[in-house]
């Protein structure tokens, strides 16, 4: 199935029928505000000596952990661009019902969407890791 375009509106009614929006950003950006019921799977992450953003070496691995490849997923990022690449990334590994959310966190926050503050990311790793996520269950 091809890789769809959602509006910020359309992402959030996906959200409460069902389809589980992940949010792309680093743990950095998402943890002082997200959507509301967005899981956090950072693309990228800043090095913890340097700063420097690089690609997170987990980012496959954790989503296949965690979520069976025909579940429909909602991709977002702060504006868009990280979301399509995570998108593209996904259907190369065999994700089958994956969006891209357009205009990302910005276009979230200026429609006035519910938002959340807190971590994600560390409880999708940890099951990843322990083999308890979606796909070791």
């Amino acid at each position: 199935m091809p890789i769809t375009d959602l509006s910020v509106s359309a992402a959030h009614a996906a959200r409460t029928s069902g389809t589980t929006l992940v949010d792309v950003r680093s743990t950095p950006e998402f943890d002082p505000g997200h959507p509301a019921g967005a899981v956090n799977v950072p693309l990228l992450q800043p090095d913890e000596d340097t700063g420097v953003m690089l690609p997170n070496p987990d980012f496959i691995r954790v989503m296949q952990a965690n979520f069976p490849p025909d579940t429909p997923l909602a991709l977002s990022c702060q504006t868009g661009g990280r979301s399509s690449r995570a998108a593209r990334m996904l259907e190369a590994f065999g994700f089958t019902n994956v969006s891209n959310v357009t205009g990302g966190w910005a276009a979230w926050q200026q429609a006035g969407l519910p938002t959340e503050q807190g971590e994600g990311y560390q409880d999708l790793l940890d099951r990843c890791q322990s083999g308890t996520g979606a796909m070791g269950q």
